[in-house]
């Protein structure tokens, strides 16, 4: 069974930067991969995208400012977020979307003066 692990989450001030992991017991290579963050009180949410072939889709409000990334051969995907917003507050969780979905436990982000 496929496990996913996030890491990376902290607490940043408005305008710092987060580099976010999401490492795979197992291969991802033929798999799209993105992330999600639920912000308290409200709903999860969908925040970027990647396919197998690299190809990066973002949420509108983070777009320009995360990037989503993949190193295959470490079986690992990225969010690069930079100038964090107190909105982008919330657990960050990385899926693997399909018949056989894949959730990890998530990482805390806290973007606070």
């Amino acid at each position: 069974q496929v496990q996913l692990v996030e890491s990376g989450g902290g607490l940043v001030q408005p305008g710092g930067s987060l580099r976010l992991s999401c490492a795979a017991s197992g291969s991802i290579s033929v798999y799209t991969m993105s992330w999600h963050r639920q912000a308290p009180g409200k709903q999860r949410e969908w925040v970027a995208t990647i396919t197998s072939e690299g190809f990066g889709i973002y949420l509108n409000s983070v777009k320009g400012r995360f990037t989503i990334s993949r190193d295959n051969a470490k079986s690992t995907v990225y969010l690069q977020m930079n100038s964090l917003k107190p909105e982008d507050t919330g657990v960050y969780y990385c899926r693997r979307p399909g018949p056989s979905e894949l959730w990890g436990q998530g990482t805390q982000v806290t973007v606070s003066s």
